[in-house]
């Protein structure tokens, strides 16, 4: 079927348009092959919720999220109060970061892993760098806390002019500088020029920009952070909605930068969970038909990271009161699904990326009440049920559950 003859044929599921919130690193629970990850006995849900001895949550509760398999500690309300559908997904891509996670929930499937330098990036990688970017040098080149490492070298940062180089167990470069010293456009121009080096064997899936502000030893990151990553293959559901099928793609927070840009016709970036909410209900107020695509970073960044359990469960809490704004701003041909890309269990050791199954959550007034979807094996079951929703080509990967949740 070309294109035309597929825009052309009515959407059947009357369903016109889908809010897709990724709460990021909200893992439920370890993956079966969490232990080739060097991740056991891992459970980013679950242990925050312990670790809180309870959350106040009774609107993802009434979606389900306490009936998922596995889920075990929650105290659930009778099954005619539960208004929502819900599940878990295991991924199928060889990692457990941002990129591969949200890339897989869009339809991608990545067999190999991105590169990581546990080690720092080489001085010949690092000398090419500088050298595109007529640099004076850098500092740090090695794995570090982002918190951490600007307040170790921020000073010589702010006195050298030389950006911090540094990255994680993740696959990443990370630049970070001070907005009086390097500018914002500055160091995003560095950012691209690393990224565009960057490729191959070297190819990290994100160069990231971490703008800081403070003086005298006492930094703090800003809400500037911009991520560079790879570009992702058209092949994917971002690209069959707004090419195929000629419907927007908003997105909110980082994933037009997560997805290079690719298959977004708009885009806005957040400070923070609670400005995604709000942007995220700009977009869902307005006369607009497609996908409102969100990503709430800060579960990740701000508190999995710094394995911080007690923020994390106040984050959860928080956003779980925004949700009667957005049930009451859903439309009748809406649906609302929630999911995570990853886990990055607060009470776990280290700081990096946990290897979990991640929720799915959905609700619409076109949906079904209190359906259980088990376990998918792939993020990308998501992509494959938007897809035919939109009825757009399938994606390459992922099963579509659409009989399973339409009324």
């Amino acid at each position: 079927m070309n294109n035309l003859d597929n825009k052309s044929k009515e959407n059947a599921s009357g369903i016109n348009r889908v809010i897709w919130i990724v709460l990021d690193s909200v893992g439920v629970g370890e993956a079966p092959d969490s232990k080739d990850f060097g991740d056991v006995g891992v459970d980013t849900f679950g242990h925050t919720y312990k670790a809180n001895k309870g959350l106040n949550i009774p609107n993802l509760i009434s979606l389900g999220i306490g009936k998922i398999d596995g889920i075990d500690y929650i105290d659930n309300p009778s099954d005619d109060k539960i208004i929502g559908i819900y599940g878990k997904l295991q991924e199928k891509s060889a990692g457990k970061d941002t990129t591969i996670g949200h890339w897989e929930m869009a339809g991608i499937y990545s067999s190999n892993p991105f590169p990581t330098f546990p080690n720092g990036f080489s001085d010949e990688t690092n000398a090419e760098i500088i050298k595109r970017a007529n640099l004076p040098g850098i500092l740090c080149n090695e794995p570090a806390s982002g918190t951490e490492v600007i307040n170790r070298l921020g000073d010589e940062m702010v006195k050298s002019g030389k950006p911090i180089i540094y990255t994680s167990a993740d696959s990443v470069y990370q630049i970070a500088a001070h907005e009086d010293v390097i500018s914002l456009d500055r160091l995003y121009e560095i950012c691209q020029i690393a990224r565009d080096y960057l490729q191959g064997d070297l190819g990290v899936a994100r160069v990231i920009a971490r703008p800081f502000i403070g003086e005298n030893g006492h930094y703090v990151r800003t809400s500037n952070r911009r991520d560079f990553s790879l570009a992702p293959s058209k092949d994917n559901i971002l690209n069959r909605i707004r090419d195929d099928k000629g419907l927007g793609v908003y997105a909110v927070g980082k994933i037009e930068d997560i997805f290079a840009g690719e298959g977004i016709s708009e885009a806005v970036h957040t400070k923070d969970n609670m400005d995604g909410v709000d942007k995220t209900l700009e977009y869902m107020r307005q006369d607009n038909k497609g996908l409102i695509y969100t990503n709430l970073v800060e579960f990740d960044s701000a508190w999995g990271h710094r394995r911080d359990a007690v923020k994390y469960g106040k984050g959860l809490e928080d956003f779980d009161s925004r949700l009667p704004e957005i049930f009451d701003a859903m439309r009748d041909d809406d649906i609302l699904i929630i999911t995570a890309d990853h886990g990055c269990d607060p009470t776990y050791t280290g700081t990096d990326h946990t290897r979990e199954y991640v929720p799915v959550l959905m609700y619409g007034k076109k949906l079904k009440k209190n359906v259980n979807l088990h376990t998918g094996d792939t993020y990308a079951d998501i992509a494959q049920t938007i897809a035919e929703i939109f009825n757009t080509r399938k994606t390459q990967i992922g099963t579509s559950r659409l009989k399973d949740i339409l009324a």
